[in-house]
């Protein structure tokens, strides 16, 4: 029954630690293989670098929330926002809007 997920490559859920930059301040963000594959892909479709991407989702957040406790999981649950937007319009890329000022 879970063969499809159960048999996936462990690479995939390896978990992985990117040095990242955020409001100026250093800092390590840990998810699995398979997260940062998509947020490198949802980074390109923006014209962002990922580092760039990152520091840009962490900002209007703070803006829009007051408070990001758990940057990790936003990230996760971003990739699953991007996954889903895509199955329900496979031929056209997901579009999102990046708030700050290039």
């Amino acid at each position: 029954m879970c063969e499809v997920f159960a048999g996936q490559d462990p690479a995939r859920y390896r978990a992985v630690n990117r040095s990242v930059r955020i409001g100026g301040h250093s800092t390590s963000i840990q998810l699995e293989a398979a997260f940062w594959v998509l947020i490198d892909e949802i980074a390109a479709s923006q014209n962002f670098s990922t580092s760039r991407f990152l520091s840009t989702l962490h900002d209007e957040a703070l803006e829009i929330n007051g408070s990001v406790s758990n940057f990790a999981s936003l990230l996760r649950t971003s990739c699953l926002i991007y996954l889903m937007s895509k199955a329900q319009n496979p031929a056209q890329p997901p579009e999102f809007h990046i708030i700050a000022a290039e």
